[in-house]
């Protein structure tokens, strides 16, 4: 083995570890975003949905995904059977059935943890989303659902060398083929969830439910930053200098204008600078660079990072408006953010900058062609997941029921889950005279 093989692999092992480091920020976020009645229940989700990830990857999505087979599935690999690919660095220890993943040379093993990484993200987006009601078995099945069937088969359309992918669409590190997809996949379970008790008045307003832990939110999201510092300059699968260190600071800088114009809008419509608005705001800023982290300039992915940052305090009051009761913003960060930095590639891509792959976008000189392309993925993943995932959201629902009881609502479901508490030295008790 080479030292650039060498060299490559410890860089996409490195960059996997810190994509898998987000569990904690999603876990920190989302229960400081929550109640302190929810928190055990809302950690434990996030703790488990990586395990079930890893089952349900490596027996059944990896193969979907990046198996051999036409422009809609991957028919060959299940459970590593058959084989892997024809890369140098594997040499003869399997035969080739993941030519969609033969261009980077890191062995096998190494591909398939990164790419784990990734489907375990997609499946605990929807956590927070669905957080305050939902059943916890309920959510491990659909979550294995999600990763096993849902997520790769768009995922191969868009990287397993799929119809996507021939048609000439471009999703670097997951703006749809991650984000979105979770995003979607949550929209149907809080349809068919419904708001939290006493979300919503009689008379349309929104109460506000506000979380519990904003250091924890904050700590959470600065994870989740430092994640996506392996996320999207990963993504490469190689250790190509120019490459990461371009991404990097594109990544880094949506994230800051993301943070800064969510900040700002906020300010604007509530008349205080919110903080879960300036964390979502970063957060929505990474997942609109995502997509075109490698595309585009240091100078567009502010004004992208700038752009998703407003979208998601505006996209967190049109879902209120529609009495879709997301307690975290998930669908606004990883939906709206998702949708519009995949589109974002369309608008703002350089061929300069990644010769021979989008071309160049509608604001620099290339036409409608890349957009169109674009809005093309986006629908058809969309209109995909949604769709699947509400079926299975149904399919849960008539067999295992999918929300608590009134009672364990309101009393938490720490106790009525888990029986257990967060913070039991803060629960005031009864003593007996």
């Amino acid at each position: 083995m080479d030292m650039k093989v060498a060299l490559d692999t410890l860089w996409v092992l490195v960059a996997g570890m810190l994509v898998f480091f987000m569990n904690l920020g999603f876990g920190l976020v989302e229960s400081g975003f929550c109640r302190a009645k929810n928190t055990v229940n809302i950690i434990s989700k996030n703790f488990i949905v990586f395990a079930v990830s890893t089952i349900a990857f490596f027996a059944i999505g990896w193969g979907l995904m990046f198996g051999d087979g036409n422009g809609f599935l991957g028919l060959k690999g299940l459970f590593f059977l058959g084989g892997a690919d024809n890369s140098p660095a594997v040499g003869d220890a399997y035969s080739g059935v993941y030519s969609a993943m033969s261009w980077t040379g890191v062995p096998l093993l190494a591909k398939f943890f990164f790419q784990l990484v990734f489907a375990g993200t997609a499946a605990t987006i929807v956590s927070g989303a669905v957080a305050e009601r939902i059943k916890y078995i309920s959510f491990i099945v659909f979550s294995f659902l999600l990763v096993a069937f849902v997520y790769p088969v768009t995922g191969h359309w868009i990287w397993g060398g799929g119809w996507l992918s021939k048609l000439g669409f471009w999703d670097f590190a997951g703006s749809t083929a991650v984000h979105s997809v979770g995003a979607w996949a949550a929209l149907a379970g809080v349809l068919v969830l419904g708001p939290r008790i006493g979300k919503y008045a009689k008379d349309g307003s929104v109460r506000p439910i506000p979380g519990h832990n904003m250091t924890s939110a904050m700590t959470g999201a600065l994870v989740l930053w430092l994640g996506w510092f392996g996320f999207n300059p990963g993504s490469t699968m190689a250790a190509d200098p120019n490459a990461i260190s371009h991404i990097v600071v594109t990544t880094n800088l949506a994230a800051a204008a993301g943070a800064l114009a969510a900040t700002a809008v906020a300010w604007a419509l509530l008349g205080k600078p919110d903080i879960g608005m300036t964390i979502n705001g970063a957060l929505a800023g990474l997942v609109g660079i995502t997509a075109g982290c490698a595309f585009v300039s240091p100078g567009s992915s502010l004004v992208i990072g700038a752009i998703a940052g407003g979208l998601v305090v505006l996209g967190v009051q049109f879902f209120d408006k529609l009495k879709i009761d997301d307690p975290v913003g998930a669908l606004a960060v990883h939906g709206i953010g998702g949708i519009f930095g995949t589109l974002a590639v369309g608008l703002f891509a350089q061929d300069k900058i990644a010769p021979g792959t989008t071309g160049n976008g509608l604001f620099f000189g290339g036409g409608f062609s890349l957009l169109a392309k674009q809005a093309i993925g986006v629908a058809a993943v969309g209109a995909t997941v949604f769709t699947v995932s509400l079926v299975l959201w149904l399919l849960i629902k008539a067999a295992l029921g999918v929300r608590v009881s009134e009672e364990e609502e309101l009393e938490g479901l720490d106790v009525g889950e888990h029986g257990n508490r967060a913070y039991p030295d803060f629960v005031q008790t009864e003593t007996v005279a």
